[in-house]
Formats: C-alpha cells, structure tokens, sequence
C-alpha cells in the first residue's frame, strides 16, 4: 500500500489515541471532585475503547502500530522495512504531540505545557516494562492465531494494564513523550520519560523474543 498512506494513518491515529488518553484524563479530572479513581476509570474506559475504534479504522492501512515499541517488534518480525519503520516511528512522534495539543485546545488549556507529575523509581520502570512485554504479547500472538481479535485484546489489555501497573500502562514511547508536554492528569515529568522510554524498549524487545519462541514452538507441535 502507498507509504505516504500508510504514514498519514500513523500520524492521524496516533494524534487521536494521545487527544483521548489527555482529553479523558482532563474530562475525568475535571467530573471526579477529587477522587482520583474515578477520574482514572473514566480515563481507562475512553483510553481503551478509543484504541478498539482506532485499531479497527487504521489497521487495514497501516497496521495500526501508533507506537515505536509496536514498529520495533514488527521491523524485527520482518513485517516492515526499516526506512518505513523510522518513517512511522516519525509519524507516531509528530502525532502524539500534536494529540496532545489538540486536547488541550479542546478543554480551553493552555496549548504548550510541560508536566510536573514524577513517576520515578524502579516500581514505575518494572511496571512500564511489563506493560509494554504484555502488549507486544498480545499482539503476535492474537496476530499469529486470530488477527480478528486483535483490536479488543488490545484495548482490554490496556484498560487492565492501567489498574495493574503502577505505572498505569504507558507501554509507549510516543505517548511517553507527548504525555510530558501535558501538565494535567494524564501527564509525566520530562525528568521521567528516559526510565519510562528505556523500560519499554527493553520491554518491547523481550516481548519479542519470549512470545516469537512461544509461537514458534506451537506451530512446530
């Protein structure tokens, strides 16, 4: 399919994905009266039904990656070449500030920000670890055995990833990023973002050795 289709998808979808993840999160914050669970349910519920709605319109274009660490995995499957997997990689960046621009121009919020919420410590570098080892999990193998189901398995692993993790499931160095330059409740401090960014390339790169063999060996059986 046409790269420059294929990018524009990227770019579209993930801007949307990040205009979900903040706008839910300013939405939820602002309805909650200061109860931060509710405000974080309303941001899981949107965040994960977004990415369903968004996997199903962008994965027959481009794969509905929206996520470096879902480009790596698919350049080392084999399933992209490597200038169009930096080409997305670009694309997902550029999109995800702009996701985040966009919401806050939604909700009246200043456009640039940069955010004050640490997520510091090992807890939040292992959590966003096996965050983002899960996602690459759930990818190859519903992607290996029932790509139907791929964008639900998606989106319900999100929503649990965002009540089991401390980290509340990032899993995503574009969302990472973006999220650094939205002081709401969404946001993370810059001074954060390279544990966060490392854990998930880290892994990312486990998710693929683990459940690439893990495939592998049940198709030999």
């Amino acid at each position: 399919m046409n790269l420059r289709r294929r990018l524009a998808a990227e770019f579209v979808g993930t801007a949307l994905l990040l205009a979900i993840v903040i706008g839910s999160g300013i939405m939820g914050e602002r309805l909650a009266a200061g109860n931060a669970a509710v405000a974080l349910l309303g941001n899981t519920i949107a965040t994960g039904a977004g990415l369903i709605v968004l996997i199903q319109i962008f994965g027959p274009v481009s794969g509905a990656h929206f996520n470096p660490a879902v480009t790596l995995a698919a350049l080392l499957g084999r399933q992209i070449d490597r200038h169009s997997a930096l080409l997305y990689v670009l694309a997902q960046f550029t999109g995800a500030v702009i996701g985040a621009w966009l919401a806050h121009a939604m909700f009246g919020e200043p456009i640039l920000q940069v955010s004050h919420k640490l997520r510091a410590g090992p807890s939040q570098g292992l959590s966003e670890w096996i965050a983002t080892f899960g996602l690459i999990g759930t990818i190859l193998c519903t992607q290996a055995r029932r790509p139907e189901t791929t964008p639900v398995a998606v989106g319900l692993y999100i929503v649990a990833g965002y009540w089991f993790t401390a980290s509340t499931c990032f899993a995503n160095p574009a969302v990472t990023v973006a999220r650094s330059l939205s002081d709401t409740f969404a946001g993370i401090a810059p001074a954060s973002v390279p544990l966060f960014v490392a854990a998930q390339i880290v892994g990312a790169l486990a998710g693929v050795a683990f459940f690439g063999w893990l495939i592998k060996e049940a198709r030999a059986q």
